[in-house]
């Protein structure tokens, strides 16, 4: 269950006077992931859903790909490390330590990018090939379906959120976090703990912008369709056309732009000039 956010009492100035109110401010942590007793990553998340967070980081750096590798996740909250979670995966499940993708594929503040990083994560997670489709008009819904549920949004102002919808514009899944990165990583989490992987036949929703990091760990679970309010990266861009995904940025209001993948878009749509 995801926590309610911290009050803190602040000095708000307005219109030239100063008042004394509370204000509420969306809760972060750090959450260290262990995997058979070893120590993983340790990242900054707003607490909830952590063991779908674990799953869904796990999926997306190629650790596991199926519910069936994971055992149980244990959470272990405030203990004297930390937030923590256990990870217990399948007996015959290798891991290789030394070669997580968090060391090779890294988001634009990295400075790695260019063919070789798509090419490799393409090698790891394979195209997509879904042949679904999706209307214009249920993709324009999808801001204002996930907004009226964004509860910690609307009293801190200060998450990203993802959420999971099916071809029919229903959402499956929404989940906040201060990182969008992490947001995305608990949807997935959800969708491989479900057995709904892969997601050829659904359509992740991101608030923000779309970087390529987004469509890796999307590309990770078989997303076919993935849709965001901001602007996509040039190399977002290129990498979902390289993978055969379909990217839709700037949705708002009764427009979008859609990069790459308008075959998926509604059927026939085709575009003037």
């Amino acid at each position: 269950m995801d926590r309610p956010p911290t009050r803190v009492d602040i000095v708000r100035y307005e219109g030239g006077k100063a008042d004394k109110v509370t204000d509420e401010l969306a809760e972060e942590e750090p959450l260290e992931i262990r995997v058979r007793g070893r120590g993983l990553t340790v990242t900054m998340r707003t607490p909830g859903a952590d063991e779908e967070l674990a799953a869904g980081f796990l999926l997306t750096e190629g650790m596991i790909k199926r519910r069936e590798d994971v055992l149980r996740i244990t959470p272990c909250p405030q203990s004297e490390e930390g937030n923590r979670v256990d990870v217990f995966l399948a007996p015959e499940m290798y891991v290789d330590f030394e070669k997580l993708t968090r060391h090779v594929f890294a988001s634009s503040s990295c400075g790695v990018c260019g063919k070789a990083t798509i090419e490799a994560v393409r090698g790891a997670f394979g195209r997509v090939t879904s042949t679904a489709k999706v209307s214009a008009q249920t993709i324009l819904k999808m801001p204002e379906t996930m907004r009226a549920r964004q509860a910690t949004f609307e009293r801190t102002g200060g998450l990203h959120a993802a959420g999971l919808f099916d071809l029919e514009g229903r959402l499956l899944a929404l989940r906040e976090d201060v990182g969008r990165h992490n947001a995305v990583d608990k949807v997935l989490g959800f969708a491989l703990r479900e057995g709904l992987l892969p997601l050829g036949r659904h359509v992740l929703f991101v608030s923000g912008r779309l970087s390529f990091e987004i469509m890796q760990k999307a590309l990770a679970g078989g997303v076919a369709i993935v849709a965001a309010v901001s602007a996509p990266s040039s190399l977002a861009v290129d990498f979902a056309r390289e993978s055969g995904q379909t990217l839709v940025g700037f949705l708002r209001g009764e427009r979008m732009n859609v990069y790459a993948g308008v075959e998926r878009v509604g059927e026939g749509v085709k575009a003037e000039g």
